[in-house]
């Protein structure tokens, strides 16, 4: 099989709208990674069964991430967009690789313990076998990079460990060891703006504690409002604000909304006070939310236009797909 130049993977979980943090944090890079080269992102709807969801209220799900992603600039004519259920080679290309991964290497995944707690027995199979499935969804379209953040970078090296030990183990050259993506510019952290220790998250409780791209101009100007700070001036150097997570937090949203540096930021602001620097910074996430916003309104208005979308991206999907599963089939020895 011929090996792409270069092919870039990555999904989102349909778990309601998008946030700011998955909009700095990776959509926005994503946007920039489209005009560089050949990308394919998907609706994570599988590894959304691993946590309990209303059944009635996953395919809704799918369409509002869909809309929240072609809103902040996927573009459906440059990227392929689609549901990862909608392909059914994902999940047969992962029970061909749960069979070459290993349970060692699994016991290692740091995120099966963060996500079942306390609780590990009673977790479902799924939460401690979806990286694998996350490997195939990369080595099904024989990817060459994979954007990550720190806390994926594990799942990367799963998947190149598998690709590895399936070509060693049948003699093949069917899998491409994904790398890491580094490019499409600095993706920003964006932590809670109540608690700069912990990553921005639908998961919080409080509504204060993120910006969703469905929030008011209103609702944006009154959480940074009330985010959590300190009382002491901006520092002019960026290691002044080492100890100070909330303050550090609040400038690294600025920097990445006007794609600066935090030193950069802190030559406008160093020696004011918070009085003076959340107004400009709500003001600057105004700028870039509301028209988004306005564009989110109208593809919602449009399922069978979303629906058109997903279809087609889909095709194209199975198109990349197909070949990979079957030379996989036959490599194993399930065809000929």
């Amino acid at each position: 099989m011929s090996r792409p130049a270069m092919r870039v993977v990555s999904g989102i979980q349909p778990t309601g709208g998008l946030h700011l943090g998955n909009l700095l944090g990776a959509i926005l890079r994503w946007v920039r990674m489209q005009e560089k080269t050949e990308c394919l992102f998907f609706l994570a709807d599988l590894h959304a069964l691993t946590i309990d969801v209303e059944p009635g209220q996953l395919q809704s799900n799918v369409r509002e991430m869909a809309a929240a992603l072609i809103a902040s600039g996927i573009d459906p004519a440059k990227s392929t967009l689609f549901a990862q259920s909608a392909v059914s080679q994902h999940a047969e290309l992962a029970w061909l690789l749960q069979c070459t991964a290993r349970v060692g290497w699994l016991n290692r995944m740091t995120q099966f313990k963060d996500k079942s707690g306390k609780n590990k027995e009673g977790a479902s199979v799924g939460l401690y076998t979806y990286p694998v499935l996350q490997a195939a969804d990369v080595l099904l379209y024989r990817a060459t990079h994979v954007p990550v953040g720190e806390d994926q970078k594990q799942h990367i090296e799963l998947a190149r460990d598998i690709a590895l030990k399936f070509d060693n183990d049948y003699d093949s050259e069917l899998f491409i060891p994904p790398e890491p993506y580094i490019g499409g510019g600095t993706a920003a952290r964006v932590m809670s703006l109540r608690d700069g220790k912990s990553k921005m998250s639908k998961s919080d409780p409080s509504e204060m504690t993120r910006i969703h791209l469905t929030d008011s101009d209103d609702e944006i100007a009154q959480k940074i409002r009330k985010a959590k700070t300190d009382p002491e001036p901006l520092p002019d150097d960026p290691a002044g604000l080492d100890a100070r997570p909330e303050a550090k937090n609040l400038l690294g949203i600025m920097a990445a909304l006007q794609d600066r540096s935090i030193e950069a930021v802190l030559g406008d602001y160093a020696g004011q006070g918070f009085g003076q620097f959340k107004p400009a910074l709500a003001e600057a996430l105004v700028a870039m939310i509301g028209p988004l916003r306005s564009r989110l309104e109208q593809l919602r208005a449009d399922p069978a236009e979303l629906d058109r979308i997903l279809d087609s991206g889909a095709a194209r999907a199975r198109e990349l797909a197909a070949p990979t599963l079957a030379e996989a089939y036959k490599v194993v020895g399930l065809t000929r």
